[in-house]
């Protein structure tokens, strides 16, 4: 039987792709207007980007705990092993309440055989550590192997993005208030990375044209053989833009495949529309 693989919806990896990978889904929560939804699997979203563009301000939550007990609790009952490959605890508690439902398990199954990684990633960052180890479990390897994978990806996947309005990283407290009116005013676009799991800027660059010239630039310098790579791009209802950033992507690297997705509905609410992001190894396994 193959290593269950569990991953949240913090990985912004379409719908289809759960069910298509035998990969089982953990969503966060998104509120708007008082409405509860479970991401991915009963919102869109562009529902998400609608609502911020007409002044509204969706709320997001961790994984519901009682999800995380009956997954495990079914998991353990039937002798299954696996990983829950979860998003960055410096965003989220969700790693934290996971961490905490498994003991809590574990107490009347101690023998089960079950790891919960902290990739310290976030969205298709995240998400590329979760489609390799979906393809080492569906291949049968080990889930030493396939942890082995999962923490070399995770301590080594570079984030790099940009924002298009940076009031939504001035209501998280990620850049300050007169920062975002000023930017919006110069049209100062900031170039933002994650540093051991936390939303760090790293620049501020003018015009968006020499965001994405910079963003090529900072690839070449923390990239390790790009041509052997699956570069990711995520993007906030901007494909255009995202098929833009391929086209550059490929003509400069030559890589092995470059997936694009949109960013999902919970880490949509914190970003705002216009987002582009970009994740790559700064080092491949051996």
């Amino acid at each position: 039987m193959p290593v269950k693989i569990l991953a949240d919806s913090a990985c912004d990896l379409p719908k289809n792709f759960y069910e298509e990978n035998n990969v089982t889904l953990l969503p966060l929560m998104v509120h708007i207007n008082e409405e509860e939804y479970e991401d991915v699997k009963n919102i869109d979203p562009k529902t998400v980007y609608d609502a911020i563009r007409s002044g509204i301000v969706p709320k997001t939550s961790q994984v519901s705990p009682h999800l995380f007990e009956k997954i495990f609790t079914q998991m353990a009952e039937k002798n299954e092993e696996g990983i829950y490959i979860s998003f960055s605890s410096q965003l989220s508690g969700t790693y934290s309440t996971a961490v905490m439902i498994l003991d809590q398990v574990k107490e009347k199954y101690p023998n089960f055989n079950f790891t919960i990684v902290d990739t310290k990633c976030a969205s298709l960052g995240y998400g590329l550590v979760v489609m390799e180890a979906a393809n080492l479990a569906a291949d049968h390897h080990a889930k030493e192997e396939i942890l082995s994978d999962v923490l070399f990806r995770s301590q080594h996947m570079e984030h790099l993005f940009t924002v298009e309005d940076l009031d939504y990283l001035a209501r998280g407290g990620r850049v300050s208030k007169a920062s975002a009116f000023l930017g919006g005013l110069l049209n100062i676009k900031p170039i933002l990375n994650v540093e051991d799991g936390k939303l760090v800027p790293i620049e501020k660059i003018r015009g968006r044209k020499k965001v994405f010239r910079r963003i090529i630039e900072l690839m070449k310098e923390r990239g390790a053989n790009m041509e052997n790579q699956v570069i990711g791009i995520s993007h906030a209802d901007t494909e255009e833009t995202a098929l833009e950033m391929r086209a550059m992507i490929e003509e400069e690297f030559h890589p092995k495949e470059v997936f694009i997705s949109s960013i999902g509905a919970v880490i949509g609410s914190h970003t705002g529309a216009g987002t582009i992001s970009i994740f790559f190894l700064n080092q491949l396994p051996l």
